[in-house]
């Protein structure tokens, strides 16, 4: 009896005053963290009472208890609607496009921009990268609508190196408007998503390329073998944020630089409810199609978080 008690596991001393004495110490950074806790609530967890308007057939300016019951009607003709298939199709082609080229790009940009050796033309290349961040989708489409039309800049250029004999409408071309709106993106974004892959390089130990110098390392072998190990837990953060993310990629783009000849290839979800749902006043259609990318979104995120969580050890969660 003594020794199967011997050998029972203690049990972990609950140090009931721990919380208390870490938030007593840590009581200001508690105060300043109050505001952002209830913009969060307020605008990203009271909305989703609106969610009970998908298993409703909404009527504006009846009160809530008035409003008429449906339970999953809605659901019903979303998954029946062919075009809802088209506009998912759409939006997973361009997604998964998008977090190729949008993901792997500002790597290698930032890891050649890391080995610049002169800070002056290192900071004015960054720089330029940067702005088309803060230019609106407006703006950048209509730059894209006149660089690619037929007296465009593009056409000029490409019948001038005598790769084409004459000028091509290619916002018309159905098959090339998913390239074009992930080109799009990448050119905008590229120079802003790369700043976080930037800030992690600085943390690498400089000890470590003095060695593999000593070792006669060429400049791709120190990024390859210390560089983007050193970059690791953020890329991989970062790709799962962005594997959530997946099917929420907006309509902006899409909506600015398509037009009736490819408005088949350019309809995303977001668009889909905007075209079926709010503009024909139908509130609780376009609510289940939200509940739609919600759920899968959160699927995504979780799936992506346990497989790197079990084959890398790195996580979110």
């Amino acid at each position: 009896m003594e020794a199967l008690t011997a050998a029972k596991p203690l049990k972990p001393r609950v140090k009931s005053g721990k919380f208390w004495r870490t938030l007593l110490q840590q009581k200001y950074l508690y105060l300043m963290s109050i505001p952002f806790v209830a913009w969060v609530f307020v605008f990203n967890y009271i909305p989703i009472w609106g969610w009970t308007m998908a298993f409703q057939r909404y009527r504006p300016g009846k009160s809530f208890m008035k409003q008429e019951w449906v339970g999953l009607d809605n659901f019903r003709e979303l998954f029946h609607d062919e075009r809802f298939y088209m506009a998912l199709k759409n939006t997973l082609a361009m997604s998964f496009m998008g977090l190729f080229a949008g993901f792997t790009i500002p790597i290698l940009f930032a890891l050649l921009l890391n080995e610049l050796r002169r800070q002056m033309f290192k900071r004015i290349v960054q720089t330029v990268s940067y702005l088309p961040h803060f230019v609106s989708w407006v703006v950048v489409a209509g730059i894209i609508n006149k660089m690619m039309s037929i007296d465009g800049g593009i056409n000029g250029l490409l019948m001038n190196l005598h790769i084409i004999a004459e000028p091509i409408q290619f916002l018309a071309k159905a098959d090339w408007f998913w390239g074009i709106v992930t080109a799009s993106d990448v050119w905008k974004e590229t120079g802003w998503n790369s700043i976080i892959y930037l800030a992690a390089m600085t943390g690498i130990d400089p000890e470590l390329y003095e060695a593999a110098r000593v070792d006669g390392a060429a400049r791709i072998r120190q990024m390859w073998h210390i560089t983007l190990p050193g970059i690791r837990t953020t890329i991989i953060i970062l790709l799962i944020m962005s594997i959530g993310n997946l099917i929420n990629i907006g309509f902006e783009k899409q909506f600015l630089l398509s037009n009736p000849i490819v408005a088949d290839k350019a309809e995303t979800l977001d668009l889909y409810a905007l075209n079926y749902g709010l503009q024909l006043g139908r509130y609780s259609f376009g609510t289940a199609i939200n509940i739609f990318n919600s759920v899968v979104a959160v699927i995504l995120l979780f799936t992506a978080n346990t497989i790197f969580k079990r084959t890398s050890k790195e996580s979110i969660m």
